[in-house]
């Protein structure tokens, strides 16, 4: 007996409608043959378009990871910033000057309030369109994109719902456009190293990973500007992982989920929540409103993931709580073990001595990755060590060439679909929840991402 239970969602009952009328091979689909869906014969996750170049780009919100992002495309080739959309306008004042100092014409503005991104998608003659937003606007920007003809990217995670994350694949299939979610952290060095031993044989077979987003957050959650403007609301009205990608992104790749193996379903729990109200007791006072309010997010949250071929994931999400910042990276393999955070290794026979650890660097000469090895160095204090310039040229190096993106919307969906399916199965005291399949079957045909280089 399986006892798996599902996520209601939209989708369920149109399956469901389908299914009395067409039968089970067409049920729930909006296309009908693997041509109509990828554009071609071929596997989605090979899906490319012809070659862009210049790409021109515009963005939809420049605050924080906004800006850091239009200062990585203006330090890339081949890119033209056309259009830039914020509610503050002095935000898109200060992106358009950036564009000019960089010797391009000043791109257009939009400011005229939360949904003047819909103007921009519906009057600008862009290729691509990029969100760094709060999250419950970014599926709302991607479709605009796509539904106007332009590709779409966006921070992380892409959707916060089961539905959203439909309406991303659907919308991209029927439109014929990337969607993609730009997860830097499957770009940083250790990340992409420990991908490369993978994919030359050295940790053996991958069984098990263990991953996360480990993070004190109170004092960003409680500002009275950027993120403190949106996020705190979520721990308010959801309790599960809010927040998956960073740390599942990497490991997911390793396995290759949705090109050979697919998630399969989840277990997740949640601890009770304790940090965000004391820290606002204490800083705010008993009696202040951010003290009164009740919050549905535990502080840890820890999710246990199954593969179609049985391998294992550990996810953990904690934000609420004081502690150093980590993200966990963890790959097991029948040869040895790469672990991040701290950086360290171990590979049977290769090991100086048994049972004990050895340094990444050891392993750094053969094994870097040859697009950090082409990129680190332009990437300097560009963000985050050099990952989010690294995400930013590989996105415009495959639509100016005209090849698969490293990252897709299936991708992004099955990454993102864990903030639902961990609220129901905490909801559900810890009771197992199926991943629906994006892909709707290709995973098992869809060829693993390579050794990408610059």
């Amino acid at each position: 007996m399986n006892n798996k239970i599902k996520n209601p969602s939209r989708r369920e009952f149109l399956k469901a409608g389908a299914m009395a009328g067409i039968g089970t091979a067409l049920a729930g689909l909006n296309l009908s043959s693997p041509a109509e869906a990828g554009g071609s014969g071929e596997a989605r996750s090979q899906f490319k378009v012809a070659p862009i170049d210049p790409v021109r780009v515009g963005f939809v919100g420049v605050g924080g990871m906004g800006s850091a992002h239009v200062q990585n495309f203006l330090n890339v080739d081949g890119v033209q910033i056309k259009a830039i959309c914020d509610i503050v306008e002095a935000k898109v004042e200060r992106a358009q000057k950036w564009v000019v100092d960089a010797g391009q014409p000043k791109p257009n503005g939009y400011s005229r309030g939360p949904r003047d991104f819909e103007r921009l998608c519906a009057e600008e003659d862009l290729d691509l369109v990029f969100t760094a937003t709060p999250w419950e606007w970014h599926v709302p920007v991607c479709v605009a994109a796509m539904k106007n003809g332009k590709h779409a990217a966006t921070e992380v995670p892409a959707a916060i719902t089961l539905d959203e994350c439909w309406e991303l694949v659907e919308t991209a299939e029927k439109k014929n456009k990337h969607c993609i979610m730009q997860e830097n952290c499957c770009y940083d060095r250790i990340e992409l190293m420990t991908l490369n031993l993978i994919r030359q044989g050295v940790l053996g077979e991958v069984l098990h990973a263990e991953a996360g987003y480990l993070h004190d957050l109170r004092d960003v959650k409680f500002s009275s500007q950027g993120e403190g403007l949106w996020r705190r609301a979520h721990a308010i009205k959801r309790n599960g992982n809010l927040y998956p990608t960073h740390g599942l992104g990497p490991v997911a790749q390793c396995m290759n989920i949705n090109r050979g193996d697919q998630f399969d379903y989840l277990v997740s729990l949640s601890s009770p929540s304790r940090g965000l109200h004391e820290y606002a007791v204490e800083k705010f006072g008993q009696d202040s409103p951010q003290a009164k309010e009740r919050y549905a997010l535990g502080d840890v949250n820890t999710s246990l993931i199954q593969t179609k071929n049985g391998r294992t994931i550990i996810l953990i999400h904690d934000t609420n709580l004081p502690r150093p910042y980590t993200r966990i990276n963890l790959v097991q393999g029948t040869k040895g073990i790469a672990h991040k955070w701290p950086d360290r290794i171990y590979i049977e026979g290769r090991a100086a001595k048994p049972h004990q650890w050895d340094d990444f660097e050891k392993f750094a000469a053969e094994f870097e990755h040859p697009l950090w090895q082409a990129l680190a160095q332009k990437g300097e204090g560009r963000g985050h060590g050099g990952m989010d310039f690294i995400e930013d040229y590989r996105l415009v190096w495959s639509l100016r060439k005209g090849e698969p993106t490293d990252q897709d919307v299936y991708d992004a969906a099955a990454w993102s679909v864990i903030v639902e399916l961990s609220c129901t199965s905490v909801a559900k005291r810890g009771k197992p929840v199926s991943f629906p399949d994006f892909t709707r079957g290709k995973w098992r045909t869809n060829p693993p991402l390579g050794i990408i280089t610059a």
